[in-house]
């Protein structure tokens, strides 16, 4: 039997050799990749809405895992996630501790939970602008904004489109 005796030295330099290779996988691996697969996203989208549907497979082309569940009350479930009237769109997702309001790329929403600011409530395309994603109409591509909004109105623009 030829066993071989390890050292504390040689025990301490491989959970060294460990942790640092650890380290390196964690900082060469993308934000992105690291936020889509910790976070739970969920959609929550009228059953007869098609540019809710085009978005929904926008984000999982881009590689998100989402649960969709269709609703009626889609007012209702704006109200009670604090979704400000006038950023409303047709549909909304919840992203962790994130909503997620309108037409918003996923490279965006991606952002958002990679870098997870705090004092946001979430991030909101207002409105259906034309070329944002669900919303593809041929060349045309309206200019707009993904906009931040936190508890109690305080809103930023989050990113230019």
């Amino acid at each position: 039997m030829n066993e071989k005796k390890i050292t504390r030295r040689a025990m301490l330099a491989s959970a060294a050799q460990v942790s640092v290779a650890t380290f390196a996988f964690g900082v060469l691996l993308p934000f992105d990749a690291r936020a889509d697969s910790a976070v739970k996203i969920t959609v929550y989208k009228d059953p007869s809405c098609g540019c809710c549907t085009k978005w929904v497979e926008h984000l999982r082309a881009s590689g998100l895992a989402l649960t969709v569940r269709d609703r009626t009350d889609m007012d209702a479930l704006k109200d009670s996630l604090g979704v400000p009237v006038a950023l409303r769109s047709c549909h909304t997702a919840v992203a962790g501790k994130y909503v997620i309001e309108g037409h918003v790329p996923a490279s965006d929403l991606k952002r958002l939970i990679a870098r997870a600011p705090k004092g946001i409530v979430g991030i909101a395309v207002p409105d259906m602008p034309a070329g944002s994603p669900g919303m593809e109409m041929g060349k045309r591509r309206d200019r707009y904004d993904v906009i931040a909004f936190a508890v109690g109105g305080k809103t930023s623009v989050f990113a230019r489109h």
